[in-house]
């Protein structure tokens, strides 16, 4: 009589682990990086009355004569099913698509969660606002002037240096991946101003010394009067003559020749052009400053001037110098990489945060973490 009502009992206790392990699926049901647990049972052991006898030749075998004893719980699982993505507008809050953790350090402990709601501290080291603990990951290293991120060293506290400075570069080369547009009009001897307007192409670009200050490099190109294809450029910086040069095209508008010197296909046709730049002082004359003009590849159309019958374009002009910024805003990419946003317009690589995976991620313990 005690034995079956200790076996109803067993399942009694037992579903109600399982009513806890559904409960608690549905009070988290909003909590962000929750994963829902379930409960498999299985019987416990019988109590054998009688064994199993074999067949013989008078007659056939019996079964055993067993009693259960009850239940209990096999497991209770947590199932790593992959959630939904919702855009909150807040460049620290992450997810993760697949597998892996993120990481957290707490003193010399570290947990793992799949919850990716974090902000930056005063300190501005990336952080779980819940309970402090550090995200972990890679800063970016300098080397040889490039940010390096080495994803092969230890993990370390991921820091967000908002309002930093980043200082000014100065301009080494401008590269142009223009067109000039052969429909352009001849410019005659004794051109009136509106004629010449319409003849020549203009464009201008700021260039950068090691201070900031910023002088206008001015770029005038006309047709040749004489020779097809080719086109005469001159060079102005802060509105004074600098340099002249030729540009030559072959019939298919590729880069074809600089200054008269055919290139041989795939060669980088560039000039340099040196110039003064402003001093330390009002009024004083600083040191020269050389950058390259890089005008193209010979026979290529993608990252060189060409001569198309098509609108000259002045878009694709790239100068690699900037002012002095300061660090104003960063995002995190999908890969994890965290970028900084300067106010100078540069973009740098600050860190990358770290995942975790596991084979066998259920044999995590969830661990409850007390804030005092």
């Amino acid at each position: 009589m005690m034995r079956s009502l200790y076996s109803g009992v067993s399942g009694l206790q037992n579903h109600q682990t399982r009513m806890d392990v559904v409960g608690n699926n549905i009070a988290n049901v909003n909590t962000i990086g929750f994963k829902k647990g379930r409960v498999n049972f299985q019987d416990m052991i019988s109590q054998s009355i009688s064994g199993a006898s074999r067949p013989t030749d008078a007659r056939g075998g019996t079964n055993p004569k067993q009693v259960g004893l009850g239940m209990n719980v096999a497991s209770i699982d947590t199932i790593h099913t992959q959630g939904a993505f919702q855009s909150t507008q807040k460049a620290s809050d992450l997810g993760v698509s697949g597998n892996g953790f993120f990481i957290l350090k707490e003193g010399k402990n570290l947990f793992y969660t799949r919850a990716g709601a974090f902000d930056v501290d005063s300190d501005r080291h990336l952080v779980n606002p819940a309970n402090g603990m550090r995200i972990q990951g890679w800063m970016a290293r300098d080397l040889e002037g490039e940010k390096v991120i080495n994803t092969a060293s230890d993990i370390e506290d991921l820091i967000i240096p908002i309002g930093d400075k980043e200082g000014a570069k100065s301009t080494k080369k401008v590269t142009f991946a223009c067109n000039l547009d052969k429909r352009l009009p001849l410019i005659q001897e004794g051109a009136n101003p509106a004629d010449i307007a319409r003849g020549t192409w203009v464009v201008n670009k700021s260039l950068y010394d090691s201070f900031g200050n910023v002088s206008v490099l001015e770029l005038r190109v006309v047709k040749d009067l004489n020779t097809p294809n080719l086109w005469n450029a001159t060079v102005l910086i802060n509105g004074e003559q600098n340099s002249n040069f030729t540009l030559g095209f072959d019939n298919e508008g590729a880069l074809a020749s600089l200054n008269g010197q055919p290139g041989q296909k795939g060669d980088i046709l560039q000039i340099p052009i040196t110039f003064n730049v402003l001093g330390a002082n009002v009024g004083e004359v600083g040191e020269t400053q050389t950058v390259n003009l890089k005008l193209g590849t010979v026979g290529s159309y993608t990252d060189s001037i060409t001569q198309f019958a098509d609108s000259s374009s002045t878009k694709a002009i790239i100068q690699d110098g900037y002012g002095m910024g300061y660090m104003e805003n960063y995002e995190i990419d999908q890969d994890g990489v965290i970028v900084g946003i300067y106010s100078n317009g540069i973009r740098r690589d600050l860190g990358k945060i770290a995942l975790a995976s596991f084979m066998n991620p259920g044999d995590l313990q969830n661990q409850a973490i007390l804030i005092l």
